[in-house]
Order: structure tokens, then sequence, then C-alpha cells
């Protein structure tokens, strides 16, 4: 994501006067950690499986779009609020959360796949096959749900961090 400038692109970050970068990182922030545990549920547990069926591939493939533009939009406004020690920190934990929602979109697109398609179509005496491939789903899952998450966390709170440290008072300044 630092190969292309952000001035070479020629979009406007900005809507209805606000940052886009502002309003989109809500979604993310909740998003990841919602997909990420419906990821690793369809892994573990049959029936919750079944019950979100495509959703956790879904939702992982929209956090594909997602994460890149508050990326970008991220990158849009750092450049016009000057320079200050908490958004560097923050910019640079920013650019970790993709190569975590990219690993998150394969074990939900595999685990998708391997549920609905390849794995009733193995025979019935490939049992250790079925539980040796679940059993990797699992532990994939749990993998990349637990550094999505807490990968999403530390963001937030740096980003919270560079936003509020300071600026608020401990007590109320209007009566």
């Amino acid at each position: 994501m630092d190969a292309v400038p952000i001035d070479a692109v020629p979009v406007d970050y900005v809507v209805n006067g606000l940052p886009l970068h502002a309003l989109i990182v809500h979604v993310v922030v909740v998003l990841v950690p919602v997909v990420a545990v419906t990821v690793l549920l369809a892994a573990c547990w049959p029936a919750a499986r079944r019950w979100l069926g495509i959703i956790p591939p879904l939702g992982a493939l929209a956090l594909l779009g997602l994460v890149p533009l508050t990326t970008l939009a991220g990158q849009w406004l750092q450049a016009r609020v000057g320079e200050a020690p908490l958004i560097q920190a923050h910019a640079a934990l920013g650019v970790t959360l993709y190569p975590w929602v990219i690993a998150l979109t394969a074990v939900a697109v595999l685990q998708w796949l391997w549920y609905r398609l390849l794995a009733p179509r193995t025979a019935p005496t490939a049992r250790v096959l079925r539980r040796v491939v679940g059993a990797v789903l699992i532990v994939a899952a749990l993998i990349v749900a637990t550094g999505s998450i807490v990968t999403v966390v530390r963001i937030g709170e740096s980003g919270s961090r560079a936003i509020w440290d300071g600026t608020f008072s401990d007590e109320p300044l209007r009566g």
C-alpha cells in the first residue's frame, strides 16, 4: 500500500465535509471481529456452520475492499493533519491489518469450500482425512481470528489515543 503516493490517486476522501476515514473506520472496527468470530464458529461448531452458510466468506470478502479503502482514506487524512507521533504510530499499525484480513478471507473461503463442496464428496472411509482437515481449519481459524481481532484492537486503541490523548478534561468544563 505504501508504493502508491496518496496524491497520485485523484480521490477526495471527504463525505459531507467529514474525512471518509473517520466514517468507515467504525465499520472495519466492528466487521473484523464479527467476521473473525463467525469464521471461528463455523470452524468449530457444525450447527453454526450450517446456520451461517456463506456469511463468513462474504463478510471476509467485504473486508478485502473495506480495509484498503480505510487505509487509503487514513493516509489521505494523515497528510492533512500535520506531524504527530501518535498519528504516525497509528498509521504504522494500520497497514498491518490487511495481511490478517487476507488470511482471514483465505480461511473463510477454504473452510466454506471444504464443508460445502469437498467434504461431502469424500469417501465415507476417508474419516481420517475429514478429521485432519477439520482440525487444520479450526487451528487456522483460531490463529487468524485471534490475530485479526488483536490487530484491529491495537490499531483502534492507537487511533483513539492519537485523537483523544490530552484533549479532554477529567472534570466537566460546563456545569
